[in-house]
């Protein structure tokens, strides 16, 4: 009935529809908070059940999981061991994805282009487990590198790349140098080219107007994808599992003897609660950053 006098009215169905919800008190909340709350549900729920593991046991709410982390050496060894190694894949990385992405912003040809693009993109094509597999033969005391290095005279006995921490962080540097190659090619590319012309045009060499112009322009780059290869580093196991051995443990691949070794699930969540929460501090230290950077606040 109400359909047929809106017609009648000569307005279209829809808009006088639309037009009764928009009076509908508090709906552009609910229309904020009900997508927001269902993500969060999504993202959030598998880890709410595992992180109570950490503070409940049989006996109810008790924290001697997380204290025993802090009160036992071994665990905090392989927390900085964590961090220390995410931190070195996170400085690799950007030392070797930086002059690969601007190469690729300053490169004309686009056959070029595409090639170095193709280069970055292929470890995502191959499985990471057979990508870490390789890293095993090529480190070995009888690989290819150790026998280029000896051919050349660099070396006269092999070096121990593998089953140690070089070979984690050669390992995870060649997985994760993608994530950081195309982050910082995403802000190079938008960086305008002619502020560095007019820095040059104006005298300064173009090492000057590199560092001076160029260099701070793309520090949301360097710091989004250091970010983002960090706290993926953190949280790598097959690599380091494969590459490192028992005397390169990280936090995961702690959290899975846990799980699956010993079946202490409760020490097990409380380690990755400890790995979470030092994942949300590194996100509100990236923000602070951010907001009180004058070029990093300009560029977001």
């Amino acid at each position: 009935m109400i359909d047929t006098q809106q017609q009648s009215a000569g307005r279209p169905v829809s808009w006088v529809s639309l037009n009764k919800l928009t009076k509908i008190p508090g709906l552009q909340w609910l229309l904020l908070i009900i997508p927001s709350a269902y993500i969060v549900f999504l993202m959030f729920f598998s880890m709410i059940d595992l992180f109570k593991l950490s503070i409940f046991d049989t006996n109810g709410f008790t924290l001697k999981y997380l204290a025993h982390l802090f009160a036992e050496p071994v665990y905090l060894q392989v927390l900085w061991l964590t961090l220390k190694i995410a931190f070195l894949v996170t400085l690799t990385t950007l030392l070797i994805a930086y002059p690969v992405a601007y190469l690729m912003v300053k490169i004309e040809s686009k056959a070029w282009k595409n090639f170095i693009f193709t280069a970055v993109l292929i470890p995502f094509w191959i499985s990471l487990l057979v990508r870490t597999f390789a890293w095993t033969v090529l480190l070995q005391e009888q690989g290819i590198i150790n026998k280029t290095l000896m051919t050349v005279g660099l070396i006269h006995v092999p070096i121990p790349l593998l089953y140690n921490t070089a070979g984690v962080i050669i390992g995870m540097t060649h997985v994760l140098l993608p994530y950081m190659v195309l982050s910082l090619y995403s802000v190079m590319e938008g960086i305008d080219q002619r502020l560095v012309q007019a820095a040059e045009g104006m005298g300064a060499r173009p090492r000057k107007a590199f560092m001076q112009i160029f260099l701070p322009l793309s520090l949301p780059g360097m710091l989004s994808g250091s970010l983002l290869v960090f706290i993926l580093g953190l949280g790598y196991f097959i690599t380091p599992a494969i590459l490192g051995g028992s005397k390169n443990m990280m936090i995961s691949m702690l959290i899975q003897n846990n799980v699956s070794t010993t079946l202490n699930w409760h020490l097990a969540s409380a380690l990755a609660l400890v790995l979470f929460v030092i994942t949300l501090l590194l996100l509100f230290l990236s923000y602070f950053i951010i907001r009180n950077h004058s070029v990093l606040k300009e560029m977001s």
